[in-house]
This record gives C-alpha cells, structure tokens and sequence, in this order.
C-alpha cells in the first residue's frame, strides 16, 4: 500500500478498524507520523477534533504544547502546536532541560549514611561525599527503610507528601506514584492545603462555600462584553498566565489583550507597576505592603458613608453585613475605618480610595484578586474583605461583574470545552491508621517538634515522630520559607530521599538519589486548558533516558517488586496499557457528548492532539448567576447557604488571629511594626517571568534575568540612592533570618520603601553546613517568615518579610547553585 493508497482509505474501512475488525498492529505501517496524520484527516472528516502536528514529536509542558524536533535521537530544537495563540518562549529550553549538565547520572547515596546507616552525621546532608550506587542497590535501599519504619514506627513517621509543581503528565504524576506505592506499604504521613492559596482556600470555604481559588471565573467573552471597569488586586497576570498546572491554553494572555484592546478602563493595585499593567494603560495605585486589608476597609466605608453600596443585594444575599457595618463605623472600638484611617496605613490619599470606592460603584466592576496578598500573616483577611467589598457592589452574579480569584492563574476564564476528561492514576485509599494530614506549610515544624500540637481550622493537630522523607516532583529548599530554619529542621529524620532529575539543592541535601527521567524521555499524555479542558495533548518519548535516569513509574514499579505488592501497584498494567485505559476512557465520555474520537492506536500513532468544541453558552458563563438568579434553589455551601460576610463557625473557633469578622490585623512584620526600626524595606515575592517557580533556573533563560549572575532586585530610585546603589551592582539583602546575594535593578515603578526578588531562584549557600551562611544565587526564603497564616489556615507567609540592603563589598563569590556535587559529577 503506497502513501496515497493509505490516504484514500475508505470511512467504511477505518470504521471496520475501529470496531475492531483490524487489529490495533494494522496501524503499524511504518509511514511518518506526519503521513499518517494527514491519512486520518482526509479520509476520516468525522474526527474534527483532531489536530495533527507539523513537522515533530508532540508532547507538552506546564508552559506549553510543542513538537520536540529530533534528528538522530537527539532533540534539537521545538516548535509550539498550531492552535496556541500565546506561545512561551520557555518551551525553548525543553532541549537544555534534557542535557543540562546538572543532571543527576547515577543513584547516589550520602557516604555517611552508606557506611554508618540511617541518622549518620546528618549535619553533612549539603556537604557529604557522594558513592555511586546500582539501581537494584538503590532500590534495596530505599524499601529497607520503608519496611524498617513502617514496622517499627508506624505509617506517621514516613513523610511521603511530596510537594511541587512536578512535570506535566497523568500516568506519571510522581506524587500520586509515590503516595500509591506508599498507601499499599502500609500508609504515610501526607499534607493538606497548598503554599500557593493557603490562606484563602480555607476562608473562603466558610465565606462562600467554596474553595473559590480554583474555581472557573465569568468567563472572558462575557467579560469582554460587559465589565466597565476591571480592578486588578496584587496580581501580574501577565506573568503568572505564562504557565498552567496542566498545560496552557494560554486563552487568559488573549483576554488580557482584548481589554486592552478595547479601551476598558483598568485600575492594577500593587506596590508595583507591573509592565503588563503598563500595557494597558492602567492607573496605578500603590500602597504600602501587607496593608491591602486597611485600604479595603477604607473602600468599604466611602460605600457605606455616601450610601453607595446595594442594601437590596446584602439583605437577600449575605449574612452579618450589620456587624460589618459596625466595625466600620467604630461601633466597638471607637475607631472609625474610612478613608483618612485606611490612608494613615496603606499610604494611599484618603481622595484616592473615596474616587476608587465611587468608580467602582458607578461602573459595572470585575475585581480580579492575585494569591500574594493572601500569602502572609493574617492572609484569611484580604480576600474576605474583597468579597464582602464585591457584596456590597451588589453586582456578584451579574455579566462582567464581581471577583474572581482564577483570572491571573491557568488562563481562568477560559470557556469550558465539550468532551472528556483524562483522569490519572489513583493514589488509591489510606489505611485507617495513617495519621491526620498536617497542614503544608508547616513541615519544617513538624520535621523539628515532634508532639506538637497545633490548631488547624477547627481542629488540633498533633506532629508524629517523623523519620524519613521522600521527596518527588518538588524542591522544598525553594518553596519553603526561612530556609536557615528548614535546615536545621532537615537534620532531624534519619533518611531523605530525593527522586528528581537535576542537582537542585534538596537533592544536594538527601542521604539517596535516584535519577528520574524527564517527561520527554517517556511517554504520557495530559490535558491542556486547566479550567476549559480544551486539549488532549499526547505526551510522546521523543528521546532515549539520558544516562542511568528512570521513569517514575517504573522506579515505583521496582519498589513495588520488593514490597510485594506489584500487582496492586501496576493492576497488571504496562505504561501504554495504563495510557489507553486511560484514553478509552475520556474516549467513552467524549462519545456521550457527541464528540467522535478514533481509537487509542489510531490517536497514539497519527500523532495529534484533540480540541474539543466550546458550546456558545459556556462562552457567556457568569460565576454566581445561578445563586443570584434563586439563592433558595442554588445555596451556597456554608452552613446559611449565603456569602457570610460574618462566619459564626469560624467565631466559634475563638481564634484571636481570624475572628468571625474580617479587618485589619496588623501582621508580624510591616513597615509599621517594630521590626521595621531596623528592617526598613518591605519586600514583595513575585513569580518570576522566565522560569516556573524553581523550574529552569538551572537553564540559559537566566541570562534575560540575572543582574551580576544572582536573582534581581527591584529598588526604587529614592532607596537605592541613599544607599549608593545603582543598576547592576551586586547587593547584599539580609535580616535576622538569613542573607542572599541579589543584582540590583533601580526602577521608578515600585513604590518606596519597597523591594522585589522573585521566588526560584536556587539555594546556594556559601558554607552548606553552616546555618545562616550567605546564599551566592538569591534564594528569597532565606529571608521570610516561616509562620502560619494564622490558626485557621496555617498558611504560608512567603510574600512578606522586612529587611536591609546594602552595596556588597570585596571581591564576588563564585555561584555554583546549579553546579553537581564534585563527587557526584
């Protein structure tokens, strides 16, 4: 059969095929992909959905879909997938990614550990030789320890809730490898909660029902058509829409320039000017950090104050709006919250917030919300107050109206799609003596105060005894705070292990090694469009494992072996099997939805990717227009089925730090605290624009970055002048916490008193064993607090920190963050 006798097939003769008449090896034919692609399309116009690729081999990232291109086995270059309308110049590093230097080669094992056993001189983890290992030893190992402990300690002394973005793909999810290898073993001790909405997920469970974090958002067309006026509260979406937990559809990025496009009026509050705002002509309002909650009162009280808030809607909608009003009008304290009170603390001229507080009203208003206001001490308080402030707007529910906390995060808005979902592999059930999860951002804690017990949302929690680690698709000595404090915590277990692909600085900090492949070295497949659920991306190998490097699953898959349990684990299931299970099944809801799919070998070998179709309604999607329309028929889900702007349950808790009312609580540390006599800048974390958290720092991406080979600085030019710095000076950032090397940007777009350093950057201390010693790459934790939110959430509080800067004397050190270990090399 020639190529043009395959792309004449009959549809009666791919519709035999299948049904199964010809066998699944049939499409074995051995033409080109892309031949075979073009095949499918012109005999079979029934499968509309699918979308071959051009020229290369599909797969995806978190920051997007690409064809890897691969000349004799070795990739080359990428290319992004037809139908992305904003591609991601990070998809370019994916051939660095997998000959990066720093990739771990072999399993390696801390020599320490090796020779004297588990809890041996754990005071060198950072600093320790390193011995090559085999895989099978590698393997005893770590199953050695998972039995020693399980038997002797229980399932509370193995931490096996491994945190982190990991790498895209729904049969190799490395947590929900590990956590399903670890409940068959005998359970672990796992984390609730994220670092990402720590704070806001739990409060807005009592607010609105929900965790409203993660949920869809008016989607943008409706947007498009009817917000007057888009408020934008401490977020970059300019940045941050960059990438997705899944894979972008990167829809977010157009909806951004639409508005832009049309002229609507933008407002972006932020102690920075972000250049995404620039670009659309917003007007910034910078207040002082951590003070969103004080500016958000002052708001409030312009509304109440000149009777411009909607009495009707608070009345049918919310509950405790009364107590609200009293608080703001110094019923209880004396003290009333208007716009000179909330200027007195943000910094804002008390005309500034009235003229915001009437143009808000006047105009139908979205306020889109960002996650960092909420990332600190008392973080509950801001979105609380911003939904009690869209409550009294009256206008949740209506077109182009209300808040959404989703906009700047995985393209929220993106209208839904119709078709089917990729469900992954199931870490499956945790035996019944596995101990209560521990809230996420309280691992160190945990990890160094063993017995402990600690309020959690209602409930107390108790640290268990916790001796092992085991680590996967996650860099702890990134995204956890004051990270001098997490390595003294870190010498407690007796073992860590780390499964990872490059030298990061956990895995500089294990006592075991194994070297996990990337996602391009194995095959997968994954959704694209986090809220629209738009794709069907096939993830296919495009490249040999590089060096001794495994896929999880089959890392998992060996351990398995060795603890009896491998039937469980696979369910008789290779790799592929797994993929079309996996596929059959999304197949099958596709069909109920009247979408025609081919069947998984077709799909697999044509190399395309499906776009399911978006219904016209699910493009005017309003978030709350069901409740608006009948709160009765369509409650929320607290306990009174409205927006509590006063949560009894949450009173009931007698938390002093989240009371049943949301204000302003002065946080740990702020420009008017007493911290801040000797710590005058505040800093701001930002998600960094040319990597993903921690993800490619390691990568040439860093050079459209770096200033003087370290993570940036922003400082204003009032700041930097009086301490004699200037653009591209190595500066030294510091507090009673910790000490970084940063490279100094002086800019006139971040409010005084003020400093920036994004999250990501590498942890790379000048003396590993030594507490406290100056990290030469930048790592923003070395400085910020490690305290819970508050009782409530526990929370993470990355986004705040007081410090000092000063220009670095005396000769630059070397940084060897994203250097291997000598012994290791």
């Amino acid at each position: 059969m020639t190529k043009n006798q395959l792309s004449n097939w009959s549809r009666r003769r791919f519709l035999q095929a299948s049904g199964g008449l010809v066998a699944a090896s049939a499409l074995q034919f051995g033409y080109s992909k892309s031949a075979l692609a073009k095949a499918i399309g012109q005999a079979l116009p029934q499968f509309t959905a699918l979308r071959p690729a051009q020229k290369g081999i599909l797969t995806a990232a978190h920051w997007g879909a690409f064809e890897a291109i691969v000349e004799n086995g070795r990739m080359i270059g990428v290319q992004p997938v037809q139908d992305d309308p904003a591609p991601n110049e990070l998809i370019e590093m994916v051939p660095w990614q997998v000959y990066a230097p720093n990739r771990i080669k072999t399993p390696m094992v801390r020599k320490s550990w090796l020779e004297k056993g588990p809890g041996s001189r754990t005071e060198l983890r950072g600093s320790d030789e390193w011995v090559p290992v085999s895989w099978d030893k590698a393997i005893e190992l770590v199953t050695n320890e998972i039995r020693r402990l399980q038997q002797n300690d229980g399932p509370g002394s193995i931490y096996a809730g491994s945190y982190g973005w990991k790498s895209t793909g729904m049969l190799h999810n490395c947590r929900a490898l590990l956590q399903r290898l670890m409940n068959l073993a005998g359970g672990f001790l796992n984390y609730s909660g994220d670092y990402s909405t720590g704070a806001a997920q739990v409060i807005m469970s009592h607010v609105v029902g929900s965790m409203e974090v993660y949920e869809q958002q008016t989607c943008w067309p409706n947007v498009l058509e009817h917000s007057e006026l888009v408020v934008l509260w401490g977020c970059n979406p300019h940045t941050t829409l960059k990438n997705s937990w899944n894979v972008p559809d990167h829809v977010g990025l157009d909806g951004f320039a639409q508005l832009a496009k049309k002229g609507v009026r933008v407002i972006t509050i932020d102690p920075i000017y972000q250049p995404g705002a620039k670009q659309m002509n917003a007007q910034w309002i910078a207040p002082h950090a951590y003070t969103d909650s004080a500016m958000i009162m002052g708001i409030a009280h312009t509304l109440l104050s000149e009777k411009l808030h909607d009495e009707a809607f608070l009345h049918r909608y919310t509950v405790g709006f009364d107590r609200f009003r009293a608080v703001l009008l110094g019923e209880s304290d004396g003290v009333v919250k208007d716009a000179e009170w909330a200027s007195g603390i943000c910094g804002i001229e008390p005309e500034v917030i009235r003229n915001l507080a009437r143009e808000m009203a006047q105009k139908r208003t979205m306020i889109m919300a960002g996650w960092g206001i909420q990332r600190q001490h008392h973080g509950e308080q801001p979105h609380w107050l911003l939904v009690t402030l869209a409550a009294m707007l009256g206008q949740i529910g209506l077109p182009g109206g209300g808040f959404g906390f989703s906009y700047h995060y995985s393209s929220g808005g993106s209208p839904t799609a119709r078709g089917g979902i990729i469900s992954g592999i199931s870490a499956g059930e945790s035996p019944a003596n596995a101990p209560a999860p521990i809230p996420v951002a309280r691992i160190a804690d945990c990890l160094a105060n063993p017995g402990k017990t600690i309020n959690f949302n209602g409930r107390k929690i108790t640290y268990p005894h916790v001796k092992m680690v085991y680590v996967v698709g996650g860099n702890p000595f990134h995204h956890h705070q004051d990270t001098n404090n997490l390595l003294q915590a870190w010498r407690q277990p007796e073992t860590i292990v780390v499964q990872e692909p490059y030298w990061t600085a956990t895995a500089k900090h294990a006592d075991i090694v194994l070297p996990c492949t990337t996602s391009y070295e194995r095959n997968d497949v994954e959704m694209g469009g986090d809220y629209s659920q738009l794709y069907v991306f096939p993830m296919h190998q495009c490249v040999a494992p590089q060096h001794d490097a495994r896929s999880d699953f089959d890392i998992f898959r060996a351990m398995a072996v060795r603890l009896g349990v491998e039937q469980a684990f696979t369910d008789g299931k290779d790799e592929m099997q797994w993929l079309k299970s996996m596929y059959d099944n999304m197949k099958s809801q596709a069909r109920t939805a009247g979408v025609a799919l081919p069947p998984f070998d077709m799909f697999w070998q044509s190399n395309s990717y499906i776009r399911f179709p978006i219904p016209e309604a699910n493009k005017q999607w309003v978030r709350f227009a069901d409740f608006r329309a009948d709160p009765l028929l369509n409650p929320l889900g607290t306990p009174s089925g409205k927006i509590e702007i006063y949560s009894q349950r949450v009173a009931s808790m007698n938390y002093p730090d989240c009371p049943g009312l949301p204000g302003w609580l002065p946080p740990q540390e702020w420009h008017g605290s007493e911290a801040a006599k000797r710590w005058p800048l505040s800093l701001n974390t930002a998600h960094p624009e040319y990597r993903l958290h921690s993800q490619l720092d390691n990568t040439p991406l860093r050079e459209k970055h770096a200033v003087a080979n370290r993570e940036e600085i922003l400082i204003n030019e009032q700041d930097a002048a009086r301490r004699g710095i200037r653009s591209g000076d190595l500066v030294r950032a510091f507090n009673d916490r910790g000490q970084i090397l940063v490279g100094a940007v002086v800019t006139p777009d971040i409010r005084p008193g003020v400093v920036r350093i994004s999250e990501g950057a590498w942890y790379d201390p000048a003396d590993p064993a030594k507490t406290g010693a100056l990290c030469r790459n930048g790592n923003v934790n070395c400085l910020t607090l490690d305290i819970g939110s508050s009782m409530l959430a526990q929370g993470n509080c990355g986004h705040m920190a007081q410090l000092e800067i000063e220009k670095y004397q005396g000769e630059a050190p070397p940084n060897t963050a994203h250097v291997a270990p000598p012994s290791a090399a």
